[in-house]
């Protein structure tokens, strides 16, 4: 009997250590920063986003070098976050890489959660004032965009196009997110869309592209003209 109770109580502790050791390394996992010198898949594909987005110029080689720390630097400055060339948490959801996921690409809930994270950021910051459908066509844009082949084909591509949106220029991408906001990020997740094939939108009483005034007009809601 007392062989056996013996027996149970190392079976338990084994079990204990085990899941205190499993914990240990997601933390570190979860920690995990990418810098000068680091190599492999995660490393390249910071490189292709920062080359599709015009920040990186260099080989998508897997290689962490000066060229990469530099685009990191410009992608970081370039969207409020610590511009120290070093690609930690923050900067990997900017850049809607989830390491953590195999392949590095993100996947799965990971990957939805991102998704609902920038879209609710970028929504809020280019539709604050404007009414709730409004905010909704604003991310309905955003998704036409990803499906239409002259834009990235990546949430955060279309996002972090340079030029692509005043407000991550401006610093408003950086403020707050509206709870009206998030709540129209996940209707547009879930397939509403009030403006059809729309891929631009513009106020009409700021802007002064006389192109982007010729675009053929779908729908106005608040203060946005919504076009192809």
């Amino acid at each position: 009997m007392k062989s056996r109770k013996k027996l149970i109580l190392s079976v338990i502790i084994i079990m204990i250590f085990n899941a205190m050791l499993i914990s240990a390394m997601q933390g570190t996992r979860a920690a995990t920063v990418y810098k000068s010198g680091s190599r492999g898949e995660v490393v390249r594909q910071i490189q292709q986003k920062l080359k599709d987005w015009g920040y990186y110029k260099g080989s998508v080689d897997g290689i962490y070098g000066e060229q990469t720390t530099a685009a990191v630097k410009s992608f970081q400055s370039k969207n409020g976050l610590k511009s120290d060339g070093v690609v930690g948490e923050q900067t990997l959801k900017a850049l809607g890489i989830n390491a953590n996921q195999p392949g590095g690409g993100g996947g799965g809930d990971a990957s939805k959660t991102n998704d609902l994270y920038l879209l609710s950021r970028i929504i809020s910051a280019e539709g604050r004032g404007e009414p709730y459908n409004g905010q909704i066509a604003i991310g309905a844009v955003i998704m036409n965009r990803i499906r239409h082949p002259s834009f990235p084909n990546t949430l955060a591509g279309v996002i972090y196009q340079p030029g692509a949106f005043s407000a991550i220029d401006d610093g408003q991408f950086d403020q707050p997110i509206a709870e009206v906001s998030r709540k129209a990020a996940q209707e547009v997740l879930n397939g509403v869309n009030p403006v059809g094939d729309a891929i631009y939108y513009y106020n009409p009483k700021t802007a002064t592209n006389k192109w982007i005034r010729s675009r053929p007009i779908i729908k106005v809601i608040g203060k946005h003209v919504f076009c192809t």
